[in-house]
């Protein structure tokens, strides 16, 4: 079986998606009822999903202070090269082990780092080096999500080119719909210029905190203009949690995180199964 390649993106930045693909990645990993090998690709130069995952005090020592190969070196190995030519690494060497379970599944991570924006000063001809690099190791894994920049790139353009599908996750707030006519358009133009389809495989509230009344007008106008785009809006929500801050310093999951409160991990659990039965995973 393919692996499921899915993009989370929202050309609005400030929505928590860097925090939902990682706790998508340990879902699908580490809970009995999926047990998937998991990679998770940080296509952020500001490398939130990295430190999420690595926690941040290991990021630093085992990507910036060893000068390791990142996705900045897929973008940038007909060139620079940075992390491989201070050593004889090839670019598998990028992937980094997170955790690897008694099961056998395991959550990989290609790390990002901030110099991936310079990659953006001279984008010729790049766009098709990640999905070049995913298609020789897709094999390893049942799940690849791709965390993605809220612009729009060079970097856009590879995800789309790599991934099948997209997930949109929207906080409920003022502005909250300006992405998505944005994400609209350049999927429009993407199909044109390269003629392969992006599915959107859904549209997420994400770090809801039941603020009313300006949440639920919030949530109101994304669900109306989801469906004038025909794109599928999940019932269920993620909420927020002073627990995601947390994690994230610890590089655990909501569900590990000390102190978290467990509904808010049961509501994270319950969105995620709902998520794998729209992609059908």
């Amino acid at each position: 079986m393919m692996a499921k390649k899915i993009a989370i993106m929202n050309m609005k930045g400030g929505v928590g998606k860097s925090t939902l693909c990682t706790n998508l990645a340990w879902h699908f990993s580490a809970m009995r009822e999926w047990r998937k090998r998991v990679l998770l690709v940080d296509l952020d130069p500001q490398f939130n999903a990295s430190q999420y995952m690595m926690g941040v005090d290991r990021y630093e020592k085992e990507v910036i202070d060893a000068d390791a190969p990142t996705i900045w070196d897929v973008f940038e190995q007909q060139s620079r090269a940075p992390g491989l030519r201070s050593s004889k690494r090839t670019l598998r060497d990028s992937i980094r082990t997170i955790v690897k379970f008694s099961g056998g599944q395991y959550i990989h991570l290609l790390p990002s780092q901030l110099e991936l924006s310079y990659t953006l000063k001279n984008p010729s001809q790049k766009e098709h080096l990640l999905s070049n690099f995913i298609s020789e190791i897709e094999d390893h894994y049942d799940m690849i999500l791709i965390d993605c920049a809220p612009t729009e790139s060079v970097l856009t353009t590879a995800a789309y080119l790599t991934t099948d599908m997209m997930l949109i996750p929207v906080k409920p707030e003022f502005l909250s719909t300006i992405g998505l006519p944005l994400i609209r358009q350049s999927l429009a133009d993407f199909r044109s210029s390269y003629r392969k389809d992006v599915a959107v495989s859904g549209v997420c509230f994400n770090m809801c905190s039941d603020y009313s009344p300006e949440e639920e007008r919030s949530l109101r106008e994304v669900r109306e203009l989801s469906r004038t785009f025909d794109w599928h809006v999940f019932p269920r929500v993620v909420p927020y949690s002073r627990s995601f801050p947390k994690g994230a310093r610890e590089g655990k999951p909501i569900f590990q995180t000390s102190y978290a409160r467990s509904t808010v991990a049961t509501k994270v659990a319950n969105f995620c199964n709902d998520f794998a039965s729209r992609i059908g995973l």
